[in-house]
């Protein structure tokens, strides 16, 4: 993980990925991350990747109840990847005040979501 701490007071652990094309391999992210990230959000924390589009030049937020979702699947035999597509592009992580990864937002939206 590339991140873990606390984020006003909220356990928080993340991975940063980045991709040339529009599509995420999963062989990119390792079982031991997996497990970690599962492990981490039953104890009440919240995991997730910042994943960057290098062709798109867009970052995005992508929860791990997303990941698991396309993780599961390639485990299950479908696709063992994702595509930018089936990303919620109300994740993506905006451009403000000169900075691109203003994932705090996303995090937001995210604590937001798990509520309703």
């Amino acid at each position: 993980m590339d991140y873990i701490g606390a984020v006003q007071g909220i356990p928080v652990c993340f991975d940063a990925k980045e991709c040339v094309n529009t599509t995420f391999p999963l062989q990119n992210i390792h079982e031991h991350q997996m497990a970690f990230m599962e492990a981490f959000e039953k104890q009440g924390g919240v995991s997730f990747i910042v994943l960057y589009f290098t062709g798109l030049d867009e970052f995005y937020y992508v929860p791990f109840r997303d990941l698991l979702s396309y993780w599961e699947r390639g485990k299950n035999g479908g696709r063992k990847s994702f595509t930018y597509a089936e990303l919620d592009k109300s994740f993506r992580i905006p451009f403000r005040h000169g900075a691109y990864v203003h994932y705090l937002e996303m995090l937001d939206k995210d604590l937001a979501e798990r509520e309703e």
